[in-house]
């Protein structure tokens, strides 16, 4: 019979972890919870205890039918009649392992690189256990953070030569971020087989509560990540279907939430205000649990950073995760500071966003290219040809799975597999503040309405804001910056209104071309 790896629980017994808890009482709830292996890990305590316990633990697993693998201890493993053993880098070398309990025991190795996943897989580890993904207080020395960059890294290495070896992602797993991991870190030709949790369980108030909704959630697709329409891929294809976009945004009203610093707030409420959106300030993470049930958008924009705000901004990014509401990442500034380079991956291990807007060094920098310091949140002269921003674009948005924009004086915009050149625009909008950032706010409104392609809505939202600064920038009365912003909003407002009239001549002013 088959091994099922999908909900792996790994045992803690700290008091930092299991508190004042009996932890063959919550090992027995998350097996009702729907749990369907057990490590039983013990770093402290001597043999004689591990085996008493691992008794108590073998009797619980076995009740239920479950696999019980003990951490390290290939003797405690032995004694207690365990069904196998789970190996570190570390620990006894596998053969050895497979001498002493045999061909029919369960022997995983963890692996956090390619190179030890192939040796594990080629020397007959039954399953591998592939982080550490995020840092975690369980696991104090570890070699690498390898994030689901690494982890699909090492999924497309072995999906070849050893495509039906069971693979669990592990390391900093818990609620809000499993649905994402496995998402995004599947290959082409291989995905995770489980997920193996600690904290998320060993520590709840309800185990069994936690294991089910744990449960629930790898056993269904994540509600925020909409297929691709990738037939959508000429030009005339794109554009012929934006002005129903357009009419669809301003009809549908769609809450924008931008969560964004006090300089460009009123700004960007009069952008979402003139493109048909309804806009709301909410800088508080808590608010974001009912307004992500409005059906809108979020906009993280990280021009200001705080260790409150990193809070607020993550409690509200979990929140339209769970409903699959859609998230402009706005990572303002990235690589300034390291407080904002530190900030950004705090931000990007805790939810999924499906649109990254930025600069060229913002977007080095949330790739983890960046090798010099940005000046500020301004963009800067480009330095980089084409190609080499055609492959940070395509890089970034494969290894997320989503959509990333690089803002310039000509844009790029791709979904990993379609890449797009856009040109419009007027320099004015960089002789004022805040149009980066309104810029967000309007394609975070086209995400809200239209989930069916993220790249398109995204789309929809570039040109119209492009191609209306292009307008304004035209008008007599517009004589620099200071008269341009209201006649920039009018005409944000004029397409808009044209819309609902069926009317598209504005995106024949187009300049986009594929890749």
């Amino acid at each position: 019979m088959a091994t099922d790896y999908s909900l792996y629980l790994v045992t803690d017994s700290t008091p930092a972890i299991l508190g004042d808890k009996d932890l063959p009482s919550v090992v027995e709830a998350a097996l009702q919870g729907g749990v369907t292996i057990v490590q039983y890990r013990d770093k402290s305590s001597d043999t004689a205890d591990l085996i008493r316990m691992g008794e108590r633990l073998h009797a619980i697993t076995k009740k239920h039918n479950v696999p019980l693998l003990i951490n390290d201890h290939v003797g405690v493993a032995q004694a207690i009649g365990a069904e196998g053993v789970h190996l570190g880098q570390d620990d006894m070398d596998l053969q050895t392992a497979r001498r002493i309990l045999g061909p029919e025991a369960i022997i995983g190795v963890s692996a956090s690189n390619v190179f030890e996943a192939i040796e594990a897989a080629s020397g007959g580890a039954n399953y591998l256990g592939i982080g550490t993904l995020y840092a975690t207080p369980t696991k104090e020395n570890t070699k690498s953070i390898i994030g689901t960059a690494g982890l699909r890294d090492i999924l497309q290495f072995i999906s070849k030569p050893y495509h039906k070896l069971p693979t669990v992602a592990i390391g900093g797993l818990n609620d809000s971020n499993i649905q994402r991991v496995i998402f995004q870190s599947k290959s082409p030709n291989k995905g995770l087989d489980g997920i193996a949790v600690v904290s998320a369980i060993i520590a709840a108030a309800d185990p069994e509560d936690a294991a089910a909704a744990l449960r629930r959630l790898i056993d269904n697709v994540p509600p925020t990540l909409s297929p691709k329409a990738n037939e959508n891929q000429k030009v005339e294809t794109l554009l012929s279907q934006i002005p129903s976009i357009v009419k669809k945004l301003v009809q549908a009203n769609p809450l924008c939430h931008n969560m964004t610093n006090l300089v460009v707030q009123n700004f960007a409420a009069n952008v979402a205000l003139s493109i048909g959106a309804s806009p709301i300030m909410a800088n508080y993470g808590e608010e974001a649990k009912d307004l992500a049930r409005l059906g809108g958008a979020l906009v993280i924009n990280m021009g200001t950073v705080t260790p409150e705000g990193l809070l607020n901004y993550t409690s509200a990014m979990r929140a339209y995760n769970e409903v699959g509401g859609p998230i402009l990442f706005d990572p303002v500034g990235a690589g300034a500071t390291e407080v904002r380079r530190r900030a950004v991956k705090t931000l990007m291990s805790n939810g999924y966003f499906n649109v990254i807007k930025g600069n060229e060094n913002e977007i080095l920098t949330v790739l983890g290219e960046s090798t010099g310091q940005q000046k500020g949140v301004d963009s800067g002269a480009s330095t980089s040809e084409e190609a080499e921003k055609v492959r940070l674009v395509k890089t970034l948005a494969a290894r997320e799975r989503n959509v990333v924009l690089m803002t310039g004086k000509t844009d790029y915009l791709s979904d990993g597999d379609r890449t797009y050149t856009i040109q419009n625009g007027h320099a004015y909008l960089g002789r004022i503040t805040g149009s980066g950032c309104t810029l967000g706010t309007t394609i975070a409104a086209f995400l809200a309405v239209h989930k069916e392609d993220r790249l398109l809505a995204a789309l929809a939202g570039i040109l119209m804001f492009e191609i209306a600064a292009e307008q304004a920038a035209a008008r007599d009365d517009v004589k620099g910056p200071g008269t341009f912003v209201p006649a920039f909003l009018d005409q944000l407002y004029h397409i808009s209104a044209d819309a609902s009239e069926d009317n598209s001549g504005w995106l024949k002013a187009a300049k986009l071309r594929k890749l």
